[in-house]
């Protein structure tokens, strides 16, 4: 859930996830006849370009986001909001209403799509633009919130919330909450949580994380659930072109390197096991893991080639296609 995730512009399964997301709905501008006149003598937005001092103010956060694979909505997205808190403050400053925003998100997708990477930026961001006093994240799942006894669940919910306070809550497959019916106490920590944004107002985001499906399903249960979170991301997954490019910036990371016969055994596994694996293929994160089991077997084979020496930088960095294997898979 930790790994670092290399975006991409993905599609989403069909299939239930257990994750929570969130997405953000824009709204229609609209002008009077006079508004609109009154506008024509303003320079027109494109002519407008942002200042150095509000570049300066992104630039660490698009550094995070530029290297990831796809993801292109949720870039889009982040900036988005991004430049919502800043024209906010631009209108306070001319003395105009600045709004009350709701920053609550659920993250709809699969498995190593980016979600936990992609809220702890967010959480940066909030800091940065003031939002959010400290800009951490809580990460937690249903075993940290729901109890073993009547009470012991909001009991523990509103002390994960309390830890919250100032950053992102993060529940990842949120969506586990809703099982077991009306008498699991699953559904103590959802009002608890319900609750909480209410009582600490602006001082906290909850981002709910999981399967596109199961996250839907989960917002059913509650009817005030989907109105609390005015920011929806969809988190696609990704291609076997993206995934053979997250590999190798996995590799090129750690300075090795995938010879091109790996790569198209890569490529032809990849395909072969999303077809498999259709719902429950895990993106990035299988990708991750087949990387360092390759590391692995890459160790194993040069100690076996030169048993009496040291074998040459580009040997000690190449991946070559042996050290690419799979438990009872023959590609």
């Amino acid at each position: 859930m930790n790994e670092r995730v290399v975006s991409t512009g993905q599609t989403g399964s069909a299939r239930p996830s257990r994750q929570i997301n969130v997405v953000l709905r824009s709204q229609e501008p609209y002008a009077s006849t006079s508004s609109a006149q009154a506008l024509d003598s303003e320079p027109s937005a494109a002519a407008v370009k942002p200042s150095t001092a509000v570049n300066d103010l992104y630039s660490e956060i698009q550094l995070e986001l530029e290297p990831m694979v796809g993801l292109e909505n949720v870039k889009l997205l982040v900036y988005e909001i991004f430049a919502l808190l800043q024209i906010s403050k631009m209108r306070t400053d001319a003395g105009l209403s600045g709004g009350s925003h709701v920053y609550h998100m659920i993250f709809k997708g699969n498995p190593g799509t980016g979600k936990t990477t992609i809220a702890r930026i967010v959480a940066k961001l909030f800091n940065k633009m003031g939002v959010l006093s400290k800009g951490h994240l809580i990460e937690v799942e249903r075993a940290d919130l729901v109890g073993e006894y009547i009470g012991h669940t909001a009991q523990k919910t509103r002390d994960l919330v309390r830890k919250a306070l100032g950053g992102v809550l993060f529940v990842d497959e949120a969506y586990s909450l809703a099982r077991g019916g009306e008498k699991d106490f699953g559904k103590e920590a959802i009002d608890t949580l319900v609750k909480a944004m209410e009582d600490h107002r602006n001082q906290f985001v909850l981002i709910l994380a999981g399967y596109p499906l199961e996250i839907e399903h989960f917002l059913l249960t509650n009817p005030g659930l989907p109105s609390r979170f005015p920011i929806q991301i969809d988190f696609a997954d990704y291609s076997v072109d993206q995934l053979v490019q997250i590999a190798e910036l996995m590799a090129k990371d750690r300075d090795y390197t995938l010879m091109p016969q790996s790569l198209f055994k890569l490529r032809q596994h990849l395909m072969q096991e999303k077809t498999a694996s259709l719902y429950s293929f895990s993106n990035a994160r299988y990708v991750r893991n087949a990387i360092e089991k390759a590391f692995r077997h890459q160790a194993v084979r040069l100690l076996n080639q030169y048993p009496n020496g040291s074998p040459g930088r580009q040997e000690l960095m190449a991946i070559r296609p042996e050290d690419l294997k799979w438990e009872n898979k023959q590609i």
